[in-house]
């Protein structure tokens, strides 16, 4: 059974950085493309980053030089560095991976970004 768990939401203040955290099981982890999204009260969920299974990465253009994805295959997690945050950053951020049949997806991680 596939089962994605984020960690490491809060509250913080503008400029300040969290780290999010996305402990994968039930799935090849080393052999998976993984994303982070997230999804602001009354907006769509966008992609945040995406690192692939060979480590190259990609950003949305509101988060780049400011976040960083990396992965760590031992541990099956995958990361979010959040740097230099902003209010505009406010949304329940999820990890996801796609297999060829399903999309999966965690619970999320709440994180609010105060001015």
């Amino acid at each position: 059974q596939v089962r994605l768990v984020e960690s490491g939401g809060g509250l913080v203040q503008a400029g300040e950085s969290l780290r999010l955290s996305c402990v994968a099981s039930g799935v090849l982890f080393g052999a998976t493309n993984m994303r982070w999204y997230r999804q602001a009260p009354g907006n769509q969920r966008e992609l945040v980053a995406l690192i692939t299974r060979s480590g190259s990465t990609n950003y949305g253009d509101s988060v780049k030089g400011r976040f960083t994805i990396s992965r760590d295959n031992a541990k099956s997690t995958v990361y979010l560095q959040m740097s230099s945050l902003k209010p505009e950053d406010t949304a329940v951020y999820y990890c996801n991976f796609d297999s060829v049949s399903a999309r999966y997806w965690g619970q999320g991680t709440q994180v609010t970004v105060s001015s």
